[in-house]
């Protein structure tokens, strides 16, 4: 089955987005995949909190003389903005853009708030929907006309050296984030042609999808001073000088959810990293005519045992034992618990490790100590498997040569990576490729042009 369809299809049956919403590019997170998305940024939120960034919420709508104020940002921008022009039958004096990213009215309240160097370093995120016409072939939680979930990070600093110590600290919890995901990832800054508007440069996160197509995953952008100038955000120096802010921007989006289902999953339906299953064990008796009773009081024995610690769930479902596993497998919980009359009687308990497909036994008494080893097993194979085929898309060549890069391109996708030469660096190369440059990267210690064909 190829790709495209297998996603599509386990979208659907293993309950994460509804696509029939009656809009191109917009659809329905349905409550199995809410709970994926929910734990996924809970993750990112702790990251962000613990290193000092504070929560925050701006107005979904943008006045149009607001947006215009930054011209380089919004030429970015314009062919994606919906506008709202009336409130009820009455036209607008003003047209109100609704959200298609953040900077300029988070920009707006900053000016207000900073004064003096004491008011800095303001750093601050807001995880919403945004909207943008995406004019391209739309896919499911991947290219979207409504993002339904945004993190946006904004940070202002006195100095510029501050900024680029922002941009690390911003690389470095993405790194976190995808690294607990089990996420693998190569980190590029893009040409200038491809950078963010507005930005100095744009650092960004891609990984390979199994079609061998890059997915651009987190970007994290050094604005410099272009926003503060044109928003005046201006504060008073140690010395008694001005001086304008300096700026950081970083964000992600639902792709992180494609990313997750895309990377570990497998031809059997979902395969969850156990952090963000929204049901880490599933328990499942096996019911005998006459051991009933017995069967369901040693289920919810266990699940009274687990639930504490971790998201349980007792499948009592009146159908066969074959099609439980079948429903589980295809929604990805990483660890099934079988329980039946001779497993009572002897003591032990039957588990399902969804990555490997493999079931064992253990005693009753270790059952904790070897669900947590499990889990973390778990976790660490479906990591080293996803970084393995990741490498397997690598493709490192001496020289810069447009056919055989081509030829890559087509049979094997991936990535190709061509030693950096600033001669070549330019819009002329992708043409002659008929590719995506990635931008300049740094792989195995050595600095390269990455090209790829993306979504």
């Amino acid at each position: 089955m190829e790709f495209s369809e297998w996603y599509s299809e386990i979208l659907e049956k293993a309950g994460i987005y509804d696509v029939r919403y009656p809009i191109k590019g917009c659809g329905v997170y349905l409550p199995y995949g809410f709970k994926i998305r929910r734990y996924t940024f809970e993750i990112i939120r702790d990251l962000l909190d613990e290193s000092g960034h504070d929560e925050a919420l701006f107005p979904m709508l943008i006045p149009e003389d607001l947006l215009a104020k930054e011209a380089e940002h919004i030429k970015g921008f314009e062919d994606e903005v919906y506008w709202v022009t009336h409130g009820g039958k009455t036209p607008l004096d003003v047209k109100l853009a609704l959200r298609p990213t953040s900077e300029t009215p988070i920009y707006y309240m900053m000016k207000l708030w900073v004064k003096v160097h004491t008011d800095l370093p303001i750093k601050i995120y807001q995880i919403v929907n945004t909207f943008r016409y995406e004019t391209k072939h739309t896919r499911p939680l991947i290219r979207l006309r409504e993002i339904m979930t945004f993190k946006e990070a904004h940070t202002a600093h006195s100095t510029k050296e501050e900024a680029e110590e922002q941009v690390k600290e911003a690389i470095s919890i993405y790194k976190k984030f995808f690294d607990t995901l089990g996420i693998p990832y190569l980190i590029s800054k893009r040409p200038e042609w491809d950078k963010f508007p507005g930005a100095e440069y744009t650092m960004a996160f891609d990984t390979i999808f199994p079609d061998g197509r890059t997915m651009q995953i987190a970007t994290v952008h050094n604005l410099g001073q272009n926003f503060s100038k044109t928003f005046e955000i201006v504060f008073e120096t140690p010395t008694g000088d001005k001086d304008y802010a300096y700026q950081t921007c970083y964000g992600i989006s639902d792709r992180v959810i494609a990313s997750i289902i895309a990377i570990h999953g497998d031809e059997k339906g979902l395969v969850l990293p156990p952090i963000v299953a929204p049901i880490q064990i599933v328990i499942v008796p096996l019911i005998f005519k006459g051991k009933e009773e017995i069967v369901m009081e040693k289920a919810k024995e266990l699940y009274e045992k687990l639930k504490g610690k971790y998201r349980v769930h007792i499948d009592d479902r009146d159908i066969r034992p074959g099609k439980k596993f079948y429903d589980w497998e295809i929604k990805g919980v990483p660890l099934r618990i079988e329980i039946g009359p001779k497993d009572i009687e002897n003591k032990k308990i039957t588990l399902f490790r969804r990555d490997t497909g493999e079931k064992f036994q253990v005693d009753e008494s270790q059952l904790e100590d070897v669900i947590e080893k499990t889990l973390n097993n778990i976790m660490e194979n479906i990591k080293n498997r996803a970084y393995e085929k990741f490498k397997n898309f690598i493709t490192i060549l001496e020289d810069v040569n447009p056919d055989e890069i081509k030829k890559i391109l087509s049979e094997k996708r991936g990535v190709v990576l061509v030693p950096f030469d600033e001669e070549i660096y330019n819009e002329e190369l992708e043409e002659k490729v008929e590719a995506t440059i990635l931008g300049e990267t740094e792989y195995n210690g050595n600095k390269y042009i990455a090209i790829a064909k993306t979504y």
